[in-house]
Formats: C-alpha cells, sequence, structure tokens
C-alpha cells in the first residue's frame, strides 16, 4: 500500500469527477435502461429460474439461466451501481450470447448501500459464490469452473470474492474459482473516501484499504480479464492497470483489454454480441469456443 489514494494529485473537485461514473457519459440512463429491458428479454427468451434464493435475506437471490448440456462452464456476474444501484434483474443481458456458446449463467442480487455496509454487501456476495458451487450441477454447471465476472463495484466484488482467507468459512475450496473477468472495476477504493461515493459507501481510511482487492490478491494464480472502456476517465483506466499489474507482479496470468469506442455503461453491452473483443476474451478463460463469422 506505498501507494498514496490520490496518486495523481487531483484537487477535490477533479478527484470528484474522476470517479463520477454517471457524469461522465451523458446519455447514462439510456444505457440503463437496455441493461433492465435486454435482461427481461434474456428471461423472456430462455430457460430461466428467477429469485433462487442463496440466504435467508430477501435480497439474496439468483437468477440461473441453465446452460443446455451438463458440466457445462458457470458465468457468475455481479452488478455495478456503485454498490448502491440497479440489482439482478439489470443483470443478465448477457445470457443469451453466453448460453449460446455453452455456459450456465447466474445474475447475483445482493442489498444496498448505505442501507447495508460494504462488508455485507462483499460478505453476501460470497456466500452467494458458495451456494452456486455446491449447486451448481443443478443447473448443468461445473463447480471446478466458474467464471466470476462483475463491472465498476461489481468489479470490486468479484475482486473481494478472488481474495484470500474467507473460503473456509463458507466450506469451498481455496482455488473455487476457475476464471474471472472485472471491467471497469474500483481496486482502490481509498481515493473514494474523498469523493461524493462516500456519502453512501460510509468508509474510513482502514475499511477502504482493507476492502480493497489492490491489496488482497489471491495466493494462487487465477487467469484473469482486466477490461476498461477507451472512453472512460483517468482513474477508472488506472484503477484497472493497477490492479493488472500487481497480478502479474505476484506471477499470475492477466490480461488487459482496453475496448475502443466504449464507455463505463456501453461496454457491457458489448456482452450481447459473441464476438466482441471482450465477450471472446471472457470465452477463452472459460474454455468455450466461439466460431468465427
Amino acid at each position: 500500500m506505498d501507494r498514496p489514494c490520490n496518486p495523481m494529485g487531483y484537487d477535490p473537485d477533479e478527484l470528484d469527477r474522476q470517479y463520477n461514473a454517471r457524469a461522465s457519459v451523458s446519455n447514462c440512463l439510456d444505457y440503463l435502461r437496455e441493461y433492465a429491458d435486454a435482461s427481461a428479454r434474456a428471461r423472456q427468451a430462455l430457460n430461466v429460474s428467477v429469485a433462487v434464493p442463496y440466504g435467508a435475506h430477501p435480497d439474496e437471490t439468483l437468477d440461473i439461466f441453465p446452460a443446455a448440456t451438463a458440466n457445462s462452464p458457470v458465468y457468475v456476474y455481479l452488478h455495478g451501481g456503485y454498490w448502491r444501484a440497479l440489482s439482478k434483474d439489470d443483470s443478465s443481458f448477457m445470457a443469451p450470447a453466453l448460453h449460446a456458446t455453452g455456459a450456465t449463467v447466474v445474475a447475483v442480487n445482493y442489498s444496498l448501500a448505505p442501507g447495508v455496509t460494504l462488508d455485507v454487501i462483499v460478505g453476501q456476495c460470497r456466500r452467494a459464490l458458495a451456494w452456486i458451487f455446491h449447486h451448481a450441477a443443478q443447473y448443468h454447471g461445473d463447480p471446478a469452473r466458474l467464471h466470476v465476472s462483475g463491472s465498476s463495484a461489481g468489479g470490486h466484488l468479484a475482486g473481494m470474492l478472488l481474495a484470500p482467507g474467507w473460503q473456509d468459512d463458507c466450506r469451498i475450496p481455496a482455488n473455487v474459482i476457475h476464471s474471472a473477468s472485472v471491467i471497469s472495476g474500483l481496486f482502490d477504493l481509498r481515493p473514494l473516501v474523498h469523493t461524493h461515493i462516500n456519502a453512501w459507501a460510509g468508509l474510513n481510511a482502514d475499511s477502504a484499504a482493507a476492502l480493497s482487492p489492490q491489496f488482497r490478491l489471491p495466493v494462487e494464480n487465477c487467469p484473469l480479464l482486466v477490461a476498461w472502456g477507451a472512453e472512460e476517465t483517468a482513474e477508472f483506466k488506472r484503477q484497472s492497470t493497477d490492479y493488472a499489474a500487481a497480478w502479474t507482479r505476484n506471477g499470475f496470468a492477466a490480461q488487459s483489454l482496453e475496448v475502443a469506442h466504449a464507455n463505463h455503461f456501453s461496454i457491457l453491452l458489448t456482452l450481447q454480441d459473441s464476438n466482441s473483443p471482450l465477450s471472446r476474451a471472457i470465452a477463452g478463460l472459460m474454455g468455450l469456443a466461439i466460431a468465427d463469422d
């Protein structure tokens, strides 16, 4: 943790602007509506088990799209929304493309800040992954081939699932995650303490460091894709490149992908196309073959 929380020396207003994802895209609400609409279409088009509980709280549910055949890889998606917005209902727009390539797809729901702390959200996502591991076979999934993915705050949560030290408590193997993809993620939360985001994140210097995947790297290799949009702010890009660099310093396998002409929100919609660079990179990590056009 030798880098300062504001490594580029931004003044307070600029630091806040760098992390204001919605303000960085003028029509961001259009993208959020498309997340919801395309996810609804996916639930109508595919066989899906909706709101499957993984815990006792009403927010602790999953939407599961079983693969066509048994022992298929499982794509587990953790939504963004800065821990305070969106849900699983907005988070299955990639299911048709991934299902067509042979994957089981799971969209994870969790409680939102400020109603709960980030610690609680991380714990929910960890229990969700444990549930998926123990029940994957019921949905044609192979528990030995779990791929964890997330965008923005969901990228942070995916990073916390990759972190060591919690798996024994959930009765799952330390190497439960076969591969992972983090998209436009937040991996060092310390800068957020000094932004408007902390109004609901409720972080201090100690909790921000403790909840930062940048400082909680796994002890075993896990193939990783770190992706971001070319049109994102400099700080979102730095968060991704720093995380990938830390991964490779540990001797782990990490791919980096900057998606051309993509912003913080549009990058995700490229997952609807199985031949997009992002989809192909994720499919490769999952061992899925995509035919060339």
